[in-house]
């Protein structure tokens, strides 16, 4: 049958250890769904992640919160891949996997803070990530990270101006901008290891979570 091809589906993917997945998370993965239309944004929590200290609670613990903080969101889901994989969470092996998935003309948009994205050199096989991606990298006002020479080149060569304009499965750079809550995990851990309140830093489900399964407990 002669027609148009099947409008290709958007999908986000944002990983992390989400130790605990907080507001932060969640506000910042709505934006990016709403501002590029994605049909999809998985959460994909990592196992053992092999560029920053390992988590502090177990992966079921992690994808528990996850599930609960989603649940009922349309757009946001989770992916547990690389908590079924036996090795570092790297991210090639997770877009391959993913693009195997998929059909080929589906976009994949793998979204990266300023700080991940400046350490991309040092990642497992970095230079073939936009063989199957486009790469949204969120610049905040703060950012300091300066990139390296390598990423410079790769930006001149690959980023383009307007994020809106991306098209194909993937290959392209866009720098998106967006002022991110001033919350993070650490903090979390911090303000629960001192005995103190987190409601309203993480979604009701996971502050329940928290209290139901003992995790981060304060420390006398």
């Amino acid at each position: 049958m002669i027609g148009s091809s099947p409008t290709p589906r958007r999908i986000g993917i944002l990983g992390g250890t989400f130790d605990p997945v907080h507001i932060g998370h969640l506000r910042g993965a709505l934006e990016m769904v709403e501002q590029f239309a994605l049909d999809e944004l998985r959460l994909i929590p990592a196992a053992r992640p092999p560029h920053r200290d390992q988590p502090q609670t177990s992966a079921e613990d992690r994808l528990a919160m996850v599930r609960s903080a989603v649940a009922g969101v349309a757009p946001l889901t989770v992916d547990d891949r690389e908590l079924k994989r036996d090795k570092p969470s790297y991210t090639i092996d997770t877009l391959e996997s993913l693009r195997a998935e998929v059909a080929a003309h589906d976009q994949l948009f793998l979204i990266l803070g300023w700080d991940a994205f400046c350490g991309l050199p040092g990642w497992h096989r970095w230079s073939e990530l936009l063989e199957h991606c486009h790469i949204l990298v969120l610049q905040r006002p703060d950012a300091d990270s300066e990139p390296s020479q390598e990423l410079r080149d790769l930006l001149a060569a690959r980023s383009i101006s307007d994020p809106q304009a991306l098209d194909g499965p993937g290959g392209k750079i866009a720098i998106v901008w967006q002022t991110p809550l001033q919350v993070s995990a650490t903090q979390i851990r911090q303000l629960l290891a001192s005995g103190r309140s987190v409601r309203y830093l993480v979604p009701d489900a996971v502050l329940a979570y928290i209290q139901a399964h003992g995790l981060y407990p304060a420390s006398h």
